[in-house]
């Protein structure tokens, strides 16, 4: 049935409604907010969201880095301790550890009417404390490869997952291919889900340039930006640079996986033609796309599994920045940018992207920026409507 069901889900709101929750003093409801990374930045705008739409919200997780970060949180987050990327085995007897002794948690937990889980992980925590008459929403905004494998111990992932989705009131997607090719084609649930795409908050709107004065310089320069964690992507851009003979050059910013690049610093600056910024905040996101012409938007970390099905943020953030995606076009970025009518889609960035970079001349690059300009805002930003149904989901009650 693959490609046959498409979820039944607006681009913003399904089937949510459960229970009406009830509302605190001040309009608007608390929520206990279970993360897998309080380092993460779409933690903090997930709490940002909320916190703007009337929530009092409690973070409670685990952390990447040695010191914790409060993600923005109203009031202080609860620290279960520090895990470690990409290595699961320490991180199953992490959260062993928590599920035996849950009493943070459940202290965290105990008065909220909603318990939001981010990854399986904290779902299998919020299971574990959670009342009869509490909402259990579960976000779920990448398909680990363990979910995908046929070994024993993916089958049993795959079964607690089944067992948990049982027990929650709302899965929370950021691409509508991990609602179908995953949890309907997979996991069987087929209603209950919600759209939010990582649409860039209003409140950091920019003003996108209509078109370029042109690629005067005779250099075109591509960005890289965000969580780094695709050493094939990193091994391409080389290869580019290194082609290019001084045409392409490429520049990187953001937090890279230590997993994957044990010294990330080092390796950049060995490659000629690739400067590496180091790590950014979204204040800085307007500077960093300035003098960009291209923003890479191609993923290979789980190829063929979750890179085909993402939607990632640098795909709203360059395109609200003006900045033209470079993307697969058999995966979901690929067809989301073919629906829009933006971007550059290519099937194989080594032996496709020279040649159509060398053919690209100031008016076919100005009309690719005029298409992005062209772009509804909605289809960009997190507008105030599209929050107001967000919070009315995870709520589980309808606002008019």
């Amino acid at each position: 049935m693959r490609g046959d069901w498409e979820p039944e889900f607006s681009p913003i709101v399904s089937k949510f409604w459960s229970f009406p929750m009830d509302l605190d003093e001040s309009g608007g409801a608390q929520v206990a907010y279970l993360v897998h990374d309080l380092d993460d930045a779409a933690v903090r705008r997930r709490v940002k969201l909320l916190a703007r739409e009337g929530f009092s919200v409690g973070l409670g997780g685990f952390r990447r880095h040695s010191a914790a970060a409060s993600a923005g949180a109203v009031g202080t987050a609860v620290d279960l301790g520090r895990t470690m990327d990409a290595r699961l085995v320490h991180r199953a007897r992490t959260v062993l550890r928590r599920l035996v002794s849950p009493d943070a948690l459940a202290e965290l937990c105990q008065n909220a009417p909603v318990i939001v889980a981010r990854n399986l992980e904290m779902l299998v925590l919020a299971a574990r404390v959670r009342s009869r008459n509490q909402r259990l929403i579960y976000e779920c905004l990448d398909i680990h490869r363990m979910m995908l494998g046929t070994g024993k111990a993916s089958q049993i992932l795959r079964w607690l997952e089944r067992r948990l989705l049982a027990r929650t009131d709302l899965v929370i997607v950021s691409s509508p291919a991990f609602a179908r090719d995953y949890f309907a084609e997979r996991q069987g649930r087929r209603d209950r889900v919600l759209l939010i795409e990582n649409k860039v908050p209003d409140e950091r709107r920019h003003s996108r340039p209509s078109a370029p004065a042109g690629n005067a310089r005779g250099v075109w320069r591509i960005g890289w930006f965000g969580m780094l964690r695709c050493r094939k992507t990193l091994e391409q851009l080389a290869a580019l640079a290194a082609m290019s003979d001084g045409r392409i050059e490429v520049v990187v910013a953001g937090i890279p996986s230590p997993a994957e690049f044990p010294n990330f610093a080092a390796e950049a600056a060995s490659i000629p033609g690739l400067r590496y910024l180091g790590p950014f905040r979204a204040e800085d996101l307007a500077d960093l796309y300035a003098p960009v012409d291209f923003v890479w938007a191609i993923d290979y970390f789980e190829e063929g599994l979750n890179s085909n099905w993402l939607l990632p943020n640098r795909l709203y953030e360059g395109l609200a920045h003006g900045a033209v995606p470079i993307a697969l076009q058999s995966v979901e970025t690929g067809r989301w940018l073919q629906r829009n009518g933006v971007g550059l889609l290519i099937t194989d960035p080594l032996r496709e992207l020279p040649q159509r970079l060398a053919e690209l001349g100031t008016a076919g690059y100005t009309s690719m920026r005029e298409a992005i300009a062209a772009l509804p805002e909605s289809t960009l930003y997190q507008t105030p409507g599209e929050r107001r149904e967000i919070a009315a989901a995870i709520g589980g009650y309808h606002r008019a």
